[in-house]
């Protein structure tokens, strides 16, 4: 066999050199030669490919459509985010900031699915003691999972060949070292030729793998923008360390729908599913309050409540504050100009500052009117009524555009006992839900006048 080739790829020009250099002799770009390993010798003509088949050609008549089998991670939530349960042969990649929860989760997950399938546990940042320790405190099933400490990729392949899981954790990515290369864990090349070889794996043996990924200071995951691609679902947990609340989002999924979101709260004895999350979210003050509002924002496959705050107040500087969590700050500035224009309502000379409840970040233009809806009530220092829903896009022109499905929406707020919704016109439905009052607005006048009746 023949012995494997290393190589020095740029990664900003492509152009390749047999030594390491500071500098890109081609491009001239500074720090971008990457370590990379090619085969010495072609593949035989038996060896299975990247699938674990040999390459075919089949029409797409021919291909069989039959619906992906999954099973259950024992968790609704973490369920939902996949888009049903696990696929054989998939890579999950999970993401998030050090103690949101990555691990216990995934620990939770294992521990409860190897009571029903073979699981394995590989651990490069831990020891197995430490694991068994937080399973104790978690008060998790033990008797079944089995834990490896081990950070060289072809130890791990080969262990699992023998212990033949049905599902494995592995983490973290960052941990793991290929013997291939001479470069340190962590590094761009060892991460990707890593990743290159589980995925490879998983897809031979039908074995589902989670991946744990590092993030760096900028909330992204560290490591090659490649690491996305290669694997089938890419998860992010979001919420803050210290808070009690834990949300977990799909941003690519092969088998299911992206922006899915799945709400957990963090406990002593782990990560418990919220299965109404819009109960938690609006947990609001008995009386009425200015700069408050409740909005229906869709998440993946379901609608849920959250409440909109905003605090309007006068500014000593020469540009006021435009300060936005969990909203985007272009889009804030954006509808502050249209309030002005066609509402009659100035905030130049005022500070603007808007917050979601709950650490949700809204993603949707659906958020539009009832961020304008707390500002008003701020500035003017006038409280909203607490059964009153607002959502709806609203255009440059002040006009107010629908959002896609909105009697979903509707039906939400009227579970959770609402009575007045202020609506676009193109959502409000012919026969509105028992005891919810639907007012339907085309222009932001419409709806300015409405907010206080």
């Amino acid at each position: 066999m023949a012995k494997p080739k290393r190589i020095y790829g740029c990664t900003e020009c492509g152009s390749t050199f047999p030594k390491w250099a500071g500098q890109c002799g081609d491009c001239g770009a500074w720090n971008t030669l990457v370590e990379t390993v090619i085969e010495g010798a072609a593949p035989p003509s038996g060896r299975a490919g990247w699938a674990g088949d040999q390459a075919n050609i089949k029409t797409l008549a021919e291909v069989s459509v039959e619906e992906v089998p999954r099973f259950s991670t024992a968790s609704g939530e973490l369920d939902r985010v996949l888009g049903g349960g696990l696929v054989e042969g998939s890579v999950v990649l999970i993401g998030g900031d050090p103690g949101i929860g990555k691990s216990t989760i995934l620990l939770q997950t294992l521990c409860a699915i190897s009571q029903r399938y073979p699981a394995l546990y590989v651990t490069g940042e831990e020891s197995q003691q430490q694991v068994a320790m937080r399973a104790r405190r978690l008060d998790l099933p033990q008797d079944k999972l089995k834990v490896m400490t081990e950070t060289c990729i072809e130890s791990i392949i080969a262990t699992a060949r023998l212990e033949k899981p049905k599902v494995m954790v592995i983490d973290s990515i960052q941990t793991i070292f290929t013997e291939q290369l001479q470069s340190a864990p962590g590094g761009v090349a060892q991460v990707r030729e890593s990743a290159a070889l589980l995925v490879r794996y998983a897809k031979q043996s039908g074995t589902a793998i989670f991946l744990v990924g590092h993030v760096t200071k900028e909330g992204a995951l560290a490591g090659p923008r490649v690491l996305e691609h290669m694997v089938d679902t890419v998860l992010y947990f979001e919420g803050e360390s210290d808070g009690r609340l834990r949300l977990l989002r799909a941003v690519k999924n092969r088998f299911g729908a992206i922006n899915e979101l799945g709400v957990f709260g963090m406990t002593d004895k782990g990560l418990k599913e919220v299965t109404n999350p819009s109960a938690i979210f609006l947990t609001r003050a008995q009386e009425a309050v200015p700069g408050s509002v409740v909005m229906a924002t869709w998440e993946g496959t379901r609608p849920m409540l959250v409440e909109v705050q905003a605090l309007v107040d006068t500014s000593h500087l020469a540009n006021p504050r435009r300060v936005t969590l969990g909203l985007d700050q272009n889009r804030l500035a954006m509808l502050l100009a249209v309030l002005h224009r066609h509402g009659g309502i100035p905030t130049h000379d005022q500070d603007v500052f808007i917050n979601v409840v709950g650490g949700v970040k809204v993603l949707e233009t659906a958020s539009d009117l009832a961020l304008m809806a707390a500002v008003i009530s701020s500035l003017r220092n006038r409280p909203l009524d607490n059964d009153l829903l607002v959502f709806g896009e609203v255009g440059l022109s002040g006009e107010i555009r629908p959002v896609p499905s909105g009697q979903e929406r509707l039906k939400e707020a009227a579970k959770h006992g609402f009575k007045r919704a202020i609506v676009p016109r193109a959502n409000a439905p012919k026969e509105a839900p028992a005891g919810l009052r639907i007012i339907a607005v085309t222009r932001l006048e419409q709806a300015l006048d409405a907010l206080f009746e």
